[in-house]
């Protein structure tokens, strides 16, 4: 077997190891890179010089093992189970805050006292009405049209109604612009779910907290009063705390990447609903259920159970373990609580689906297989509970999950723009085409 052509390994002369030395073995030559680190996490090799200095790329399928930039909002530890926010554990602010307050928190770097909470608060509700020409937008919809398409289409058509707050490289621009969206987005997410059942839309109300606006929103009529239901507000809530940012992941990073280019927010935003709208990241809640409808009945548990058991079989339990928790989703304590506390409120004992959900959940915490490969039910399997209890459509799953979500990535675009370091995104690539040839003229080609 040939050796490497390159070996790379720490610089034994270095104090703590803060370099690492490229060595080419086809020549001889060596590189020698800074190694940084972070107040928490792995150390990252500093490779912005490496195509300088030795000619060569780092090649990295989907960035997972590339820091893509340097961020002080969220940190996740996925061996440990552990989710921050600025340095607050997840199931500290989910328990004790409330969705405002994380936003300010994620926005500002600090949590707020209780004049810039309250003040904070105000900003917020009074920015949630939109324009009133935004409501004929949605008439050039189809009816049928997925949540998702109008929210994606109406937030990226914020920019040609708030053109005082476009200017990137004005802080106070930049800071309406992040109110706004963060105001806004619920309005218009309420607003295409009341198109799509064709009802009136519904004014957001000053009088109510942020998670009772969305949900009177939702589903409030004008014929009667609307009573919120403390519990399922509150539950609401914690739902957008617990999706409130999740760190570089592939909607945050579309965010940042739009960013670098110099977009307004509201297009930077819309590319991460886009991003978003993916099965593989924000549709997993709605793949439980799904699943859920697949196994039918309680009784036919036993058979999808050694299914997914079975590596030959394509089947999988949706909703068990997570991609960068190899532990625990410490969201998910948090969500289970919450969905034992919102099934009790409305007093639901015989829908068939959560009774499947309930079932699997006594199974995956007590069976032996789930327990030693930690595959425990992760937050998007207690989200989809919840959300179904409370009588949310499956095409809206995404679209909560994008509301909640809008801090964080506004968040990420405002430290972005405020990094002397940043660069516009240019990754690069492995090329494995065709070298030049020759152009043959089409009466030549046979």
């Amino acid at each position: 077997m040939s050796e490497p052509a390159m070996t790379l390994e720490p610089e034994s002369s270095a104090p703590a190891q803060d370099t690492v030395t490229l060595t080419d073995n086809a020549t001889g030559k060596s590189f020698t890179f800074p190694v940084l680190s972070g107040t928490a996490g792995p150390k990252v090799i500093d490779t912005r010089k490496l195509y300088a200095e030795t000619g060569m790329f780092t090649y990295d399928p989907g960035y997972t093992s590339t820091g893509s930039c340097e961020s002080k909002i969220t940190y996740i530890d996925g061996e440990k189970g552990v989710l921050l926010h600025r340095g607050y554990a997840i199931e500290d602010l989910a328990e004790q805050s409330d969705y405002l307050e994380v936003a300010y928190l994620l926005l500002n770097g600090e949590l707020p006292n209780r004049t810039e909470k309250l003040e904070f608060e105000q900003v917020i509700t009074h920015h949630t009405m939109v324009h009133e020409q935004i409501s004929w937008f949605y008439r050039g919809f189809r009816r049928d049209a997925h949540p998702m398409a109008v929210l994606c289409g109406v937030t990226g058509a914020l920019s040609a109604f708030y053109g005082d707050s476009l200017d990137i490289n004005d802080p106070q621009q930049r800071m309406i612009a992040s109110h706004r969206l963060i105001a806004k987005v619920p309005t218009i997410a309420a607003m295409a779910y009341k198109y799509s059942v064709g009802q009136p839309f519904i004014y957001p109300r000053n009088d109510l907290r942020y998670a009772e606006n969305l949900l009177s929103m939702m589903f409030s009529v004008p014929a009667e009063p609307y009573r919120v239901n403390r519990v399922l507000a509150r539950a609401m809530d914690r739902i957008l705390i617990l999706h409130a940012d999740h760190e570089q992941n592939a909607s945050t990073s579309t965010v940042r990447l739009s960013g670098s280019s110099g977009a307004n927010p509201f297009a930077c935003i819309a590319a991460g609903i886009a991003s978003l709208w993916g099965p593989a990241h924000g549709g997993a809640n709605e793949a439980v259920l799904n699943m859920l409808a697949q196994i039918g009945r309680k009784e036919r548990i036993g058979e999808f159970i050694k299914r997914a058991k079975d590596k030959n079989d394509p089947f999988r339990l949706m909703g068990f373990g997570h991609r960068v928790y190899k532990n625990f989703d410490p969201r998910a304590q948090v969500m289970r609580r919450t969905c034992h506390e919102v099934l009790s409120e409305l007093g639901i004992k015989d829908e068939p689906l959560l009774d499947i959900a309930m079932e699997l959940e006594r199974i995956a915490l007590e069976d032996e297989y789930f327990v030693d490969r930690k595959l425990y039910p992760n937050v998007d399997f207690y989200s989809g509970i919840i959300l179904r209890a409370m009588n949310f459509p499956t095409s809206m799953f995404t679209v909560l999950f994008a509301i909640a979500r809008t801090v964080g990535w506004i968040s990420q675009w405002k430290e972005m723009i405020e990094d002397s370091d940043t660069r516009i995104g240019r990754p690069r690539q492995l090329y494995t085409g065709a070298t030049h040839r020759p152009y043959v003229p089409l009466s030549m080609r046979g």
